[in-house]
């Protein structure tokens, strides 16, 4: 199965996946276009609205260039919904069996949350290496996932929670850290006055972390 981080459609990696909420289907196509544009095809519709299902919906229907997926996947019936719309991974902010066994036989690429290493070590006994660590600063930050490197180099995480445009590059230069999710690219006051520039300029920002592809052992 292709992995999250190897989505974007280029061959260069997308350092940060925008996580976004959004509560007017409306605006779904021209912010979606706006992180395009800023070099973040990658985008994450959180499933926290009753609008986020058909801002799915209309991203990837008229928005070929975004790579569009859900995120706050809790349930086996979220990811039928989720992969109804369009979407094309899946992103969930933990996992139980029941949970893990949907995504897996969704056939779309997909990141369970973790933000233990007990929690980590049950999905690589199940084969999945690619996970969701979060709250990524809760639970951590940079120090955790660098001491979880050396015991388990097999896992690659997106942290998410609390990462921002300073933080990143520091996530972002860890070996077992394919790309970070997050949402300072898209401030509130910005999205409530629908300044697509503005989000355009600062996705820019984000995507110009860009760095090394993390390489794990085989």
């Amino acid at each position: 199965m292709t992995s999250v981080f190897d989505l974007a459609p280029e061959a260069s990696p997308v350092p940060v996946v925008p996580v976004v909420v959004i509560e007017d289907a409306a605006d779904a196509v021209p912010l979606a276009r706006a992180l395009v544009a800023g070099g973040l095809p990658l985008v994450e519709v959180t499933l926290r609205t009753p609008a986020a299902l058909d801002a799915v919906r209309a991203i990837a229907s008229e928005v070929p260039d975004a790579v569009v997926g859900a995120g706050t996947v809790v349930s086996a019936s979220g990811v039928a919904d989720a992969v109804g719309a369009g979407a094309r991974f899946l992103v969930s902010p933990g996992w139980t069996e029941r949970l893990l066994g949907a995504m897996r036989d969704s056939g779309l690429p997909f990141l369970p949350g973790v933000s233990t290493t007990s929690e980590v070590v049950a999905l690589l006994e199940r084969g999945v290496e690619d996970m969701k660590f979060f709250p990524a600063e809760a639970a951590g930050g940079v120090p955790y996932l660098k001491s979880l490197a050396g015991p388990l180099p097999r896992a690659r995480f997106c942290p998410t929670g609390g990462v921002s445009l300073a933080s990143a590059p520091s996530y972002l230069s860890l070996p077992n850290v394919g790309c970070v999710g997050g949402t300072w690219m898209l401030p509130p006051d910005a999205l409530a006055a629908r300044d697509w520039a503005r989000v355009e300029t600062l996705a820019r920002e984000a995507a110009a972390l860009r760095g090394p592809v993390s390489v794990r052992p085989r």
